[in-house]
């Protein structure tokens, strides 16, 4: 690789380093019902068209997860290896790593019970914006009506 490629890939590492350090620190979410309450009270509000692609990216990442559920779930038991002490370590360790509290399969269950949630947030959130813009726009014509 010569010394102008280089350059050019190490922006966007470094860019991506803060965010890792972020996800690491266990930096809490946002939860499902946290975002519910927001759109209940009124802050967070989306138009139908935004709204209506989020929802659709969301349902079709729980579509994935589901549909994918039974072959991840195998990350749960140790992988078939040797029976050298190496093999038996590396294969806990991968059993380990996928299903202890920030592991791959933790994380998935989560997003599992949290995107109904936001999903449902969602909907509130378009409700609101739209009774919003409905009161908005009525205001609007009255003024308009009066001068």
């Amino acid at each position: 690789m010569s010394e102008d490629e280089t350059r050019e890939i190490q922006p966007a590492a470094v860019a991506a380093g803060p965010v890792l350090r972020a996800a690491e620190r266990g930096v809490p979410m946002l939860s499902g019902r946290e975002l519910k309450r927001m759109a209940t009270d009124g802050g967070f509000t989306v138009d139908e068209t935004t709204g209506n692609r989020m929802i659709s990216a969301l349902e079709d990442i729980l579509e994935a997860l589901n549909n994918r559920w039974a072959t991840l779930s195998k990350l749960e038991t140790s992988p078939p290896l040797s029976a050298t002490s190496t093999a038996k370590w590396v294969a806990q360790h991968t059993v380990n790593t996928a299903a202890d509290e920030r592991g791959l399969l933790t994380q998935l269950r989560q997003a599992k019970e949290e995107l109904p949630q936001y999903i449902e947030a969602i909907r509130e959130a378009k409700r609101r914006y739209a009774d919003t813009e409905s009161g908005t726009r009525g205001e609007l014509e009255s003024f308009h009506d009066r001068f």
